[in-house]
């Protein structure tokens, strides 16, 4: 699967587009808190995150699989009540409040159990993008599908992710927070090009008839080129600075209409793919289209 993430140069401009927050990335009264209690080092960041979240599948499952050694603590201790928390706080400051009111502390290795949140990994994503742009790194979020931690071999799952640009090496440096306590073959900390499956090329890949659509899945149980496209095009609102939540997607691909779209349709959505498969290559195209497209912007879903 072709895969174009990095650019040997990044324009300024680009890089301060990314250095701004949006109304997700935010970190809001909680600004300097965390710039000056969290560490410059991104690796030490991420494993900070990450203790301080238990992914709701990791709740579900209690302390087997890759929580048999309780390394996300020991979910005998959660209150039988804890549900998933992914509508409450969709923003990064609404995650850092909770965060520091469940804990004054806030960032610690030893939050105990009934104090962390059970969120998922659009969450962590924004808010490593959020402390990293407080830090003043320029960092996006980016979504597509993880072939490597999914429970049903051959399966590839939606999933959210984190980029950062290293100005010395003059190069977008891929992490995944989320599985940075995993057991996996490579650096979770600067993830090789191929090992994330990036939405625009599975995109298509899928419409070109090169790999099955069924493949591809989300945590809600859908399969094929529906749900490819409701990540191609988080993947597209992220690039402009705007992490849309779960529920929401641009009205042309809401689920209820998305078998009777038209080939026309379908080609649209070709055309930004292909230019989100270089999309420092094409900001400024990838720009025009989300200020000027309302079938790309206008979005579905919830009470939208």
């Amino acid at each position: 699967m072709k895969v174009s993430t990095n650019s040997i140069e990044c324009a300024a401009n680009i890089l301060q587009h990314y250095r701004q927050f949006s109304q997700f990335t935010d970190p809001g009264a909680y600004s300097q808190r965390i710039v000056d209690e969290l560490p410059d080092d991104v690796r030490e960041i991420g494993h900070l995150i990450r203790k301080q979240f238990i992914h709701r599948m990791t709740l579900a499952n209690g302390n087997t699989g890759s929580n048999e050694d309780m390394r996300y603590g020991d979910m005998t201790k959660m209150p039988w009540w804890r549900q998933a928390e992914d509508d409450y706080f969709p923003t990064a400051v609404s995650m850092l409040a909770e965060l520091y009111r469940r804990d004054k502390r806030g960032f610690v290795s030893d939050r105990d159990e009934e104090n962390k949140m059970v969120l998922t990994c659009r969450f962590i994503a924004i808010l490593t993008a959020s402390i990293l742009k407080a830090k003043g790194l320029a960092a996006r979020v980016r979504s597509g599908f993880d072939p490597y931690t999914t429970p049903r071999p051959g399966i590839s799952s939606d999933h959210w992710i984190t980029q950062y640009w290293m100005e010395k090496e003059g190069r977008w440096c891929t992490i995944d927070v989320d599985c940075c306590l995993e057991e996996i073959e490579f650096d979770p900390f600067d993830m090789p090009a191929d090992v994330f499956e990036w939405s625009a090329d599975v995109w298509l890949d899928v419409r070109a008839g090169k790999i099955n659509g069924e493949y591809f899945w989300t945590a809600g149980g859908f399969s094929g080129l529906m749900p490819i496209s409701w990540q191609l095009f988080y993947d597209f609102h992220c690039l402009m600075n705007n992490e849309i939540i779960y529920l929401h997607a641009p009205m042309l691909v809401k689920k209820d209409d998305f078998e009777s779209l038209p080939e026309k349709a379908l080609k649209k959505i070709d055309a930004l793919a292909v230019l989100m498969q270089r999309p420092d290559e094409n900001f400024e195209k990838l720009k025009k289209l989300f200020a000027s497209n309302k079938e790309f912007r206008v979005l579905a879903g919830g009470l939208l």
